[in-house]
């Protein structure tokens, strides 16, 4: 099983489908955002983990800019909003849910989730219109399929560093490297076609997974 990357709609307008990001963006940050929240405060560890990923929305950029036939400059900013939005949806949501303070929605941790988000709304909802686009390269195309997958290996290979830290509990670290692995592995499944296809983008991922992790590693997740 996989999802649908063909390259157009045909008879769709661009002007209809720039339109349609106006809405689809927005509110995909509003349901990204509240539902990370809810995932973080309901759902238990390993798994809780993953609210708390970058990762996680990073993947969210590429899958709506791959599911919807928007061009690449109207793709590239449905992915910022939809993150931009989701950092004061989900304080927002924290508000209304256990009481936060709403300062909480503009303050400089906020303000830090919405830069990282920008610069993934920039790589990953270009890898996104990438994966899809038959008149790239295949190379390319795999390249960009192997986006979402690396950046969850990624945050994998940082989880496997902590192991040891006494802060850090060894069987939680194991178990949720193992879970971003799992959905890593999944994601790319999904996103890829066919299993010889799945194969290569494996393999180019694995210098991505490198570059993503010393990239996580600057911006401060090590």
């Amino acid at each position: 099983m996989n999802i649908d990357v063909r390259a157009g709609v045909p008879g769709r307008p661009a002007t209809a489908t720039g339109r349609r990001a106006v809405l689809v963006a927005p509110l995909a940050g509003l349901l990204l955002g509240v539902l990370d929240f809810l995932w973080i405060k309901y759902v238990p560890a390993p798994f809780g983990g993953l609210g708390n990923s970058i990762a996680v929305w990073a993947v969210a950029a590429f899958l709506l800019t791959l599911l919807n036939r928007w061009s690449l400059p109207v793709s590239v900013a449905a992915a910022a909003v939809q993150l931009a939005v989701a950092v004061p949806a989900y304080y927002l949501a924290a508000a209304v849910i256990q009481n936060d303070a709403l300062a909480n929605m503009y303050d400089a941790n906020a303000l830090l989730w919405v830069g990282l988000g920008l610069v993934a709304a920039l790589v990953f909802g270009t890898g996104g219109v990438l994966a899809r686009r038959a008149d790239v390269p295949e190379l390319v195309r795999d390249t960009a399929r192997a986006l979402p997958g690396a950046v969850l290996f990624a945050e994998a290979v940082l989880q496997a560093f902590r192991i040891g830290d006494p802060s850090y509990s060894t069987g939680g670290l194991i178990a949720y490297a193992l879970i971003l692995v799992f959905v890593g592995l999944a994601v790319t499944g999904l996103v890829t076609p066919t299993w010889r296809r799945r194969g290569v983008v494996l393999v180019l991922a694995l210098p991505l997974t490198a570059a993503g992790y010393a990239l996580l590693s600057i911006t401060g997740f090590h």
